[in-house]
């Protein structure tokens, strides 16, 4: 009834009681959320605002988003991340948490100044239909900024091929028991983005374009935040991916006009205004 799947509530419950993002330095921390928000349209929010993050997990981008406005609606249907989103962000009397999901929040349609999702609804069981229900809660004109897994529509063929294997694995082991799983992606993380993010940065130190090697992405991360992703990406079991082409028409079908996307990595980061 609420466009979710409780295994994968479950598991994201447990990824952040985990990965509380206690551990990770705030140099970095900040870093990435650079990486989501460059696009976003900060003018358009103020200490009147009030907005919403719609799958909050642990409260790591509520921390950025919370001292600029007014109230910042922290959302997630796992409780465990509820929690850990309640510890993180206890200094700010501004946050307002629900433990619920896209569909069944106690948010007004046209009552948000703002509001974003980031790596949520490609884990829900229809994307689109969560899309929808985000943009009706925004009043018209109002920014939503959105970040969905690609399809790796702007990568060469072998890219594309490497992703198909690890998919594979990625059935298999979100399969497993979550100690076992949690300690395989732990191995994953240690072992295979670990070395490839560090090649990555040696070689862009010399001047060599590391787009399209995989796990580029991260040779400027901890290794805190590759156990957290390993687990995030091979611990789930649903996962879709769009092409930008197809995000946009999500978008637009949404209800969001004026849709940007950003042109760096993490693919793909989009905002547009609500019609």
């Amino acid at each position: 009834m609420d466009n979710l799947e409780k295994n994968v509530v479950n598991d994201f419950g447990e990824e952040w009681k985990t990965y509380n993002q206690s551990e990770i330095k705030k140099k970095e921390l900040v870093q990435i959320y650079k990486n989501y928000f460059d696009i976003f349209p900060l003018h358009k929010i103020s200490k009147n605002s009030e907005g919403f993050d719609m799958g909050c997990g642990s409260g790591r981008w509520a921390q950025f988003i919370a001292p600029k406005v007014k109230i910042l609606n922290c959302i997630d249907p796992s409780y465990e991340a509820i929690q850990v989103a309640k510890k993180n962000l206890a200094k700010f009397q501004n946050c307002e948490f629900q433990n619920c999901g896209v569909i069944n929040n106690s948010l007004k349609e046209n009552s948000q100044d703002f509001g974003y999702s980031l790596g949520v609804l490609h884990h829900i069981p229809n994307t689109n239909k969560g899309l929808e229900a985000c943009v009706k809660k925004l009043k018209r004109d109002a920014p939503f900024l959105l970040y969905l897994y690609y399809r790796f529509d702007n990568k060469p063929l072998w890219f594309k091929l490497i992703w198909k294997v690890s998919n594979i694995f990625r059935k298999l082991i979100s399969k497993l028991p979550f100690k076992i799983k949690l300690y395989t992606t732990k191995l994953i993380a240690i072992l295979i983005y670990f070395p490839l993010a560090r090649i990555s940065y040696l070689l862009e130190k010399i001047g060599i374009d590391v787009q399209n090697i995989p796990i580029s992405s991260y040779r400027h991360t901890s290794l805190y935040t590759m156990k957290t992703d390993a687990l995030d990406r091979f611990g789930t079991k649903l996962e879709h991916r769009f092409t930008k082409n197809e995000i946009i028409i999500m978008m637009k079908q949404s209800g969001l006009k004026n849709i940007k996307f950003s042109e760096n990595s993490p693919f793909w980061v989009a905002t547009g205004l609500k019609k």
